[in-house]
């Protein structure tokens, strides 16, 4: 029972960091388009799309590229061509 109690307050802990990590209130969301457009060449359409995904959706993916499916808002809002709108 001690075990399982354990497992199940790590669980929670580590539950509680990612969704910290990846939820993004409209205050935060240049810092954390900076972080996600960090490393591509175009940055300034990049932090504009960005910006618009994380005030409607109000997260940003982790990393640099992909992981989207940790943000299903930001993964499923498409263009009309149905490509994808966030980076």
């Amino acid at each position: 029972m001690a075990k399982f109690f354990a497992a199940f307050i790590l669980a929670l802990i580590a539950i509680s960091m990612l969704q910290t990590m990846v939820m993004a209130a409209n205050g935060q969301c240049p810092s954390q388009c900076s972080r996600r457009c960090g490393k591509t060449q175009y940055h300034k359409p990049c932090m504009f799309f960005c910006q618009k995904c994380c005030r409607k959706c109000l997260c940003v993916p982790p990393g640099y590229y992909g992981n989207k499916a940790v943000c299903p808002c930001y993964n499923n809002w498409k263009t009309k061509e149905g490509g994808p709108k966030c980076p």
